[in-house]
């Protein structure tokens, strides 16, 4: 049976004359060099993570569609003698400030056992039916799965943005219960069959353009496609069930105390800097970021003192003087390695970021809390994950966990992927190379007798970042600092929104106080078709960092989706960033690349508000292959450098004064600077992740760090990891996020990015007309489709051909 069902899966299987073909069929081309994703790197942009809110344990997320649930608003209520615990009023968006950690085991048992008598009842209904029709299936699922989704998608949100020790453990007694319920949906035998006939009903039928039709028969193969990934075909009660079962629980656990351990490493570090001169030359919103970090430290540590407290509160920080805490957290950290000139500091920074959550950290993490003695270093987690992922795959047929992750992406093979990151890698390294050699020479011109070479064979990689960001600031004679003035939070949201409004005719209003959310720094908008003026879709942002309680990185999830089953057409999103937060009486301030993040989160954001697929299964984000998902993200980034877009944000926060011409034009040239040593790392990142999952043999002699030295020499020969490099032990994106063998994603869907803006640049970006028309366009098929379409017939419809990497090859300057 098995056999039968993986036949089955490469049937359904993506088009091979997707994306890499293209580019695999240009050989003699130039292949672009640069990574413009805000994915998890050292020390470029703060890391994205596109957050499915579902019920299922992230790590197994190339199973989805019938095994996951999105938060939704309405559905089959629960009971109402039940209501007073919000996490069961499903009817309306999350009642935050009335929700307590201690209502989601009471919700979850009330939720479970509703579920588990309304599934059986309808699996008793199917089996018994003679005939069954779709909306007997997946609409009915939908409403049975919600109230779950709903509360579970609430717990999940803020686990990852208000997290807290009775949180923390409410979440870990629940999940595994949690997973239980769902894998009884995608082992169901009856639901099964059901889909089955569903779509055999369809195939013997007469063919049907009807756009919802289309969605609904994605959604029928999707789903099919994921219950087969989630064990349908395993026997009931047999050996290899069990044990299927036993691996998916232990997944669910393992990916939420990796996620725990990385943020528990990220918040025990810390340290204080007194003298004036490890900080010459620092930016002043580092310095006064540093400055208030340490006094907020000393305000935590006086715990009772209440007095002390407000004595504290009151005194007025002061970033010139000090003293200074320097952290882990997102902006703290890449301030650090980019402008402390002491390499001692510097490296005791970065080498605090490179083993979080490891063998070299964890002693020091469990020390500092007696609650937490054990299981902080996340190396025998990832050796765990690797080994149970391997297990899973072949349980299902499957060589590898690689092969089984691609049967529902884009890409054909890793051979396509490994083809595709090789032919960027043979423009990227030499550039890289380049680029490295230029800052080391820098270093040992103006660096002083450290750098010299009889003291210092070679740069270090806590030296990297310092000395390129010197290099850029002397090739473009513009520092950071002084853009960010023109970069004001408020400022540079009212300017996105003015694009989104001109290009796609959506307005975005402000709507503070008309929900509750779960800081006072949150805020809502609503957004507004400009043609009718229809209510369409609404987002939660939550902009700053909080080190104290909320994982780094910055991500965008569904907090309810559009779905006619369960009469909801307006959708809501969560977007999340980390950027840097007010300081003293200064408003944030944010740094070109924290202007880049929320484009690229708001273009997730918008896939999901602004579908119009109605099948809730594929409306907005739901069902986009995971390789065509950062499409819409990394579109949005390409207006950063739009001159109509940039000055409509951009004007000092103090004077109003627009930002000038001259810092516009090296802005722009900025655009493709370091591109080498970006792309490079990002090519790493993508196949060390696939190695990882296929070639690597958890049970072997080699290690995971041995991986990564391997993978090292062949994409970044230039700067090999240290001894000490524990960077997979903070990798959440494929260990604790939804890129386990699909972090080349960000590489797949940019060539497919940058040939969407490609569009708009060949009408002229500055001919309105011409760019309000293809906006509209790319609204009404990349943003309105969502997975209701295969992701190449999108770009299809949009674009009027498959993509090219020519667009791609411009934006980096190597065409």
């Amino acid at each position: 049976f098995i056999i039968l069902l993986i036949r089955k899966i490469q049937k359904m299987k993506i088009s091979a004359t997707a994306l890499a073909f293209t580019l695999l069929a240009s050989r003699k081309s130039t292949i672009p060099v640069r990574a413009f994703s805000n994915a998890a790197t050292l020390t470029s942009r703060s890391s994205s993570y596109l957050a499915r809110t579902t019920i299922t344990s992230s790590s197994t997320s190339s199973s989805c569609s019938t095994t996951t649930t999105t938060a939704r608003t309405m559905s089959t209520v629960a009971d109402p003698t039940t209501t007073s615990n919000p996490l069961l009023e499903s009817s309306d968006l999350p009642k935050f400030t009335a929700i307590e950690p201690s209502q989601l085991t009471p919700a979850m048992t009330s939720i479970l056992a509703q579920l588990e008598s309304d599934f059986t009842t309808m699996e008793s209904s199917l089996s018994e039916a003679k005939e069954v029709e779709y909306e007997d299936v997946l609409p009915v699922v939908e409403k049975i799965q919600h109230p779950l989704g709903f509360a579970w998608g609430i717990a999940s949100h803020l686990n990852g943005v208000k997290n807290g020790d009775e949180l923390r453990a409410a979440y870990e007694e629940n999940q595994p219960k949690i997973v239980e319920a769902t894998m009884k949906f995608s082992q169901s035998k009856p639901l099964y069959d059901a889909l089955v006939k569903v779509q055999k009903g369809w195939e013997d039928g007469e063919d049907s353009t009807d756009s919802t039709m289309a969605q609904k028969k994605r959604a029928v193969e999707n789903s099919l496609r994921a219950m087969t990934l989630g064990g349908v075909g395993l026997a009931e009660g047999s050996p290899e069930q069990v044990r299927f079962k036993e691996i998916k629980m232990r997944f669910a656990e393992l990916s939420n105390v990796f996620s725990n351990n990385v943020l528990d490493a990220t918040k025990a570090f810390g340290f204080e800097v007194t003298e004036a001169k490890d900080v010459e030359g620092v930016p002043e919103s580092a310095k006064a970021m540093w400055a208030q970090a340490y006094q907020q430290h000393l305000i935590k540590e006086c715990k009772d003192d209440d007095e002390k407290k407000k004595e504290l509160e009151a005194t007025k920080v002061d970033g010139a003087v000090g003293p200074w805490r320097l952290t882990l957290d997102g902006p703290s950290y890449i301030a650090a390695v980019q402008h402390l000139p002491n390499r001692e500091l510097r490296k005791k920074v970065y080498m605090g970021y490179l083993t979080r959550a490891s063998d070299l950290s964890a002693v020091e993490v469990e020390s500092k809390d007696e609650k937490k003695k054990d299981g902080k270093n996340n190396v025998p987690i990832i050796n765990e994950i690797l080994k149970l992922r391997k297990e899973m795959s072949g349980l299902l047929g499957f060589d590898n966990f690689a092969e089984l992750s691609l049967t529902s992406k884009m890409a054909p093979d890793v051979k396509s992927v490994e083809d595709l990151s090789n032919l960027i890698l043979e423009k990227a390294l030499p550039a890289a190379e380049k680029e490295l050699a230029a800052a080391t020479a820098l270093a040992r011109e103006v660096g002083g007798d450290e750098y010299s070479e009889a003291n210092l064979e070679k740069l270090m990689p806590w030296d990297t970042s310092f000395w390129v960001e010197r290099l850029k600031e002397k090739t473009f004679d513009l520092k950071e600092e002084e853009l960010r003035p023109y970069f004001a939070m408020d400022a540079v949201l009212e300017g996105m929104f003015g694009l989104i409004e001109r290009i796609f005719g959506i307005e975005v209003r402000a709507a503070n106080g008309k929900v509750e959310v779960w800081h006072p720094d949150v805020q809502f908008f609503e957004l507004y078709d400009k043609e009718s003026g229809s209510h369409v879709a609404s987002f939660y942002l939550d902009p700053y960092s909080r080190p104290a309680d909320k994982r780094g990185g910055a991500w965008m999830a569904d907090c309810t989706g559009k779905s006619e089953a369960l009469g909801v057409d307006t959708p809501v999103a969560y977007l999340t960033c980390n950027g840097s937060p007010p300081v003293g009486d200064k408003p944030s301030l944010m740094t070109f690349r924290e202007v880049e993040t929320l484009f690229h989160e708001t273009g997730h954001g918008l896939q999901h508000m602004l579908t119009k697929a109605t099948v809730g299964d594929v409306a907005g984000i739901n069902g986009v292959e995971w390789d065509a998902v950062e499409l819409p993200s990394q579109f949005m980034e390409n207006w950063c450098y739009d001159k109509p877009t940039v000055y409509g944000f951009a004007k000092h926060y103090e004077t109003g004064e627009a930002l000038p011409e001259e810092m516009f034009e090296k802005l722009k040239q900025q655009k493709t600077f370091g591109t080498g040593m970006m792309s490079c790392r990002q090519l790493l990142f993508g196949m060390m992740d696939l190695e990882l999952h296929s070639n690597y043999d958890p049970d072997g002699d080699e290690t995971i760090f041995d991986v990564q030295r391997r993978m090292s020499d062949v994409y970044t020969p230039y700067s090999k990891p240290v001894a000490e490099d524990r960077f997979l032990c903070g990798f959440g994106h494929i260990f604790a996020g939804g890129y386990s063998a699909g972090y080349y994603s960000y590489k797949w869907a940019e060539v497919m990015s940058a040939d969407a803006f490609g569009a708009f640049e060949e009408v002229g970006l500055d001919n309105e007309e011409g760019v309000r028309e293809v906006g509209r366009k790319f609204r009404d098929t990349v943003l309105s489709l969502g997975g209701g379409v295969a992701p190449m017939d999108v770009f299809t419809q949009f674009r009027g051909r498959e993509p090219s990497p020519e667009a791609l090859l411009r934006h980096n300057g190597l065409a």
